[in-house]
């Protein structure tokens, strides 16, 4: 739509007013295993939590050590936050005495081998994760791959896109999917284009243990003898020491449409890359080090603070779903671990990022051109690296603001859905976590990367130590048995993930190589 008011007046209507209650969102947070004194776990993932490669609300992502919880899709936040407490609740009754890091940078590591690569059992789908896993160590190493965060999946009820599109002067050019799919494509681009504002509200990882980056190169400051930090950092996940990619730093993929996005993702998945192809695809005993010697081996690969995304059928791969069937929801991936949240994220940050998310797509957002494609990238490594250094400029086209004038823009802009947003479900909420980011972006000490610095320089602390201290503050909130019908029900459900893993790996008679041959060339 050409024009934002034009689209909030479609909302006046009672009826259309309460499609703004029904918006859908699900829940991907991850947490390292330590031991008591803060150290990566060792152990395998426990038995009592299920399956990782089956289970469907309890998994791993790269290691062995790194518990990822999936909510179902909810249409409120409170359920969805609500899910994931009762998740991490009955995980801490199976990790024997084990603590969630509640950070996004790493526990104390004791190298790079320490850090176990995540096991999914014999099937033919669970070793194409474990060889994915070691084309990561082989490429980037382990290290990076320790890193935590959060994903927010987000997506409009069905019943919305005949609204809008009946109503846009240029919706009679798409078929009903791909008219979805294109706005989904603009909220990506003015995602992109904001997602500094998320950083700075909510990034929570100025600082690290020395353990991360021993033997690695870096301009970070040292706070105390294992702590390094950037005075005025708001998210090192976010910058280049979270995700160290030399080889992808040239990959430019076009979100300016459905099919360009594809194109442009599809060529750096079969792309080869010398540096790779050293590396060698087995060992000398035939165990394979990775999927193929290719830019990408697989989509996922790919490093981006928001993706979209569509639920695969029959075995097929993300950008076949998506090319097929078109986008179902996005995934935005920026979000740090808030240390001092229990569950590292709560209800107002949840409708905050509603608020925006919808904002995003209701704004008119053109193309991105490669003059633009690099100021984001500027303006998003400014302020993960300085956003809370006083007086820091951003670019705004041909000119330059304030990033707290530009925040507060931003956030005026929204006031007006929040109200229509907090109208249609009966409460104040979303205005209410406006007014929090807006006390945020007048003084940066309320952010929590500043609290995190306030906290390491008052108690004259350890990044690891004062993040343990968390963890286990967390594990005592966390404690609280669930009702017995809650606790067996989630029992049970790690019992099936075993039994459908058993299941699978029995029904798998395909050699490895002929499947994962067959994989790569759907």
């Amino acid at each position: 739509m050409a024009n934002y008011q034009q689209a909030l007046n479609l909302f006046s209507d009672p009826q259309h007013l309460a499609l703004l209650a029904r918006l859908q969102r699900g829940i991907e947070k991850e947490g390292l295993r330590c031991s008591p004194q803060g150290i990566i776990s060792q152990k395998p993932h426990p038995q009592g939590l299920g399956s990782a490669l089956t289970h469907p609300s309890i998994t791993t992502d790269y290691s062995e050590a790194l518990l990822e919880f999936i909510t179902p899709v909810f249409a409120s936040a409170h359920e969805a936050h609500a899910y994931l407490n009762i998740a991490h609740r009955f995980a801490y009754k199976q990790l024997d005495g084990e603590l969630i890091w509640p950070s996004s940078m790493p526990c104390i590591l004791q190298g790079e081998m320490s850090i176990p690569i995540a096991h999914y059992g014999s099937s033919n789908i669970g070793q194409l994760k474990h060889v994915y896993r070691h084309g990561l160590w082989h490429r980037y190493g382990r290290t990076m791959q320790t890193i935590s965060g959060i994903h927010y999946n987000f997506s409009l009820p069905a019943e919305i896109w005949p609204l809008l599109q009946a109503n846009d002067e240029r919706g009679d050019q798409y078929s009903p999917q791909s008219y979805i799919s294109a706005r989904y494509f603009g909220l990506i681009r003015n995602f992109r284009r904001y997602s500094w504002l998320l950083m700075y509200l909510f990034g929570a990882s100025p600082a690290v243990c020395s353990t991360f980056l021993a033997g690695r190169d870096h301009k970070l400051d040292r706070l105390y003898e294992h702590t390094l930090y950037a005075p005025y950092a708001t998210s090192l996940r976010m910058s280049d020491l979270g995700y160290q990619n030399n080889a992808q730093s040239d990959l430019m993929v076009c979100h300016n449409t459905i099919d360009s996005y594809i194109k442009t993702l599809s060529k750096a998945i079969s792309a080869p890359v010398q540096a790779y192809d050293e590396i060698g695809l087995q060992d000398e005993h035939g165990h394979y080090k990775q999927l193929n010697t290719n830019l990408l081996q697989i989509e996922n690969e790919y490093y981006s603070d928001i993706r979209p995304k569509r639920v695969a059928r029959n075995g097929e791969k993300p950008l076949q779903a998506l090319d097929k069937y078109g986008v179902e929801y996005i995934e935005v991936r920026c979000t740090d671990v808030n240390p001092f949240i229990p569950l590292g994220i709560d209800v107002p940050q949840m409708q905050f990022m509603d608020v925006f998310l919808t904002w995003c797509l209701l704004q008119p957002s053109p193309d991105i051109d490669e003059d633009e494609y690099w100021r984001i990238k500027r303006n998003q490594q400014h302020t993960v690296m300085e956003g809370r250094r006083p007086g820091l400029m951003l670019e705004q086209k041909d000119d330059t603001i304030s990033l707290q004038s530009w925040g507060m823009q931003l956030l005026d802009e929204m006031k007006e859905l929040a109200t229509m947003m907090d109208r249609a479900s009966g409460e104040t909420f979303h205005a209410d976590s406006l007014g929090q980011q807006r006390l945020k972006l007048a003084d940066s000490r309320l952010t929590p990367s500043a609290q995190v610095l306030q906290q390491l320089q008052e108690k004259e602390i350890e990044f690891a130590e004062l993040t343990r201290q968390q963890a286990e503050q967390h594990r005592k909130t966390l404690s609280e048995n669930l009702g017995p019908q809650v606790h067996q029900q989630w029992l049970q459900m790690a019992r099936d993930s075993i039994a459908a893993q058993e299941a699978l790996e029995q029904s798998d008679t395909q050699p490895f190589a002929e499947y994962l041959a067959h994989y790569l060339q759907r």
